[in-house]
Protein backbone atom coordinates (compact mmCIF):
# COMPACT_ATOMS: atom_id res chain seq x y z
CA UNK A 1 0.00 0.00 0.00
CA UNK A 2 1.34 3.42 -0.93
CA UNK A 3 0.91 6.45 1.30
CA UNK A 4 0.29 9.81 -0.27
CA UNK A 5 0.49 12.96 1.82
CA UNK A 6 1.30 15.71 -0.66
CA UNK A 7 -1.51 17.20 -2.76
CA UNK A 8 0.32 16.53 -6.03
CA UNK A 9 0.81 12.83 -5.22
CA UNK A 10 -2.84 12.42 -4.23
CA UNK A 11 -4.17 14.21 -7.30
CA UNK A 12 -1.95 12.34 -9.75
CA UNK A 13 -2.94 9.02 -8.14
CA UNK A 14 -6.64 9.88 -8.47
CA UNK A 15 -6.48 11.16 -12.06
CA UNK A 16 -4.17 8.47 -13.46
CA UNK A 17 -6.90 5.86 -14.19
CA UNK A 18 -8.70 8.35 -16.42
CA UNK A 19 -5.80 8.46 -18.88
CA UNK A 20 -6.36 12.15 -19.59
CA UNK A 21 -3.47 14.17 -20.98
CA UNK A 22 -2.06 16.57 -18.39
CA UNK A 23 -2.06 19.26 -21.07
CA UNK A 24 -5.83 19.40 -21.59
CA UNK A 25 -7.86 22.25 -20.10
CA UNK A 26 -10.12 19.68 -18.41
CA UNK A 27 -7.20 18.02 -16.63
CA UNK A 28 -5.80 21.37 -15.53
CA UNK A 29 -9.16 22.54 -14.16
CA UNK A 30 -9.79 19.25 -12.36
CA UNK A 31 -6.28 19.36 -10.92
CA UNK A 32 -6.82 22.95 -9.73
CA UNK A 33 -10.10 22.07 -8.02
CA UNK A 34 -8.72 18.96 -6.35
CA UNK A 35 -5.65 20.85 -5.17
CA UNK A 36 -7.87 23.49 -3.56
CA UNK A 37 -9.99 20.86 -1.79
CA UNK A 38 -7.00 18.89 -0.51
CA UNK A 39 -5.10 21.95 0.72
CA UNK A 40 -8.24 23.29 2.45
CA UNK A 41 -8.77 19.90 4.10
CA UNK A 42 -5.13 19.73 5.20
CA UNK A 43 -5.29 23.23 6.72
CA UNK A 44 -8.43 22.31 8.65
CA UNK A 45 -6.80 19.11 9.93
CA UNK A 46 -3.68 21.03 10.96
CA UNK A 47 -5.78 23.59 12.82
CA UNK A 48 -7.42 20.78 14.79
CA UNK A 49 -4.02 19.12 15.32
CA UNK A 50 -5.52 15.80 14.29
CA UNK A 51 -3.75 13.58 11.75
CA UNK A 52 -5.96 12.37 8.95
CA UNK A 53 -5.26 9.22 7.00
CA UNK A 54 -7.05 8.25 3.80
CA UNK A 55 -6.69 4.64 2.72
CA UNK A 56 -7.08 4.55 -1.07
CA UNK A 57 -6.58 0.79 -1.22
CA UNK A 58 -10.16 0.20 -0.08
CA UNK A 59 -11.78 2.48 -2.63
CA UNK A 60 -14.04 0.80 -5.13
CA UNK A 61 -13.17 1.32 -8.77
CA UNK A 62 -15.73 3.18 -10.83
CA UNK A 63 -16.12 3.17 -14.57
CA UNK A 64 -17.01 6.43 -16.22
CA UNK A 65 -19.07 6.03 -19.36
CA UNK A 66 -18.57 9.33 -21.13
CA UNK A 67 -20.87 8.25 -23.94
CA UNK A 68 -23.77 8.04 -21.50
CA UNK A 69 -23.31 11.72 -20.75
CA UNK A 70 -22.64 12.84 -24.31
CA UNK A 71 -18.99 13.62 -23.53
CA UNK A 72 -17.16 11.43 -26.00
Amino acid sequence: MSKYNRPREIIEFCLKPLGISEKTPEYKETYRRLEHVIKTFQMAAAREKQPVTVDFSNMKTITIDERAHGDE
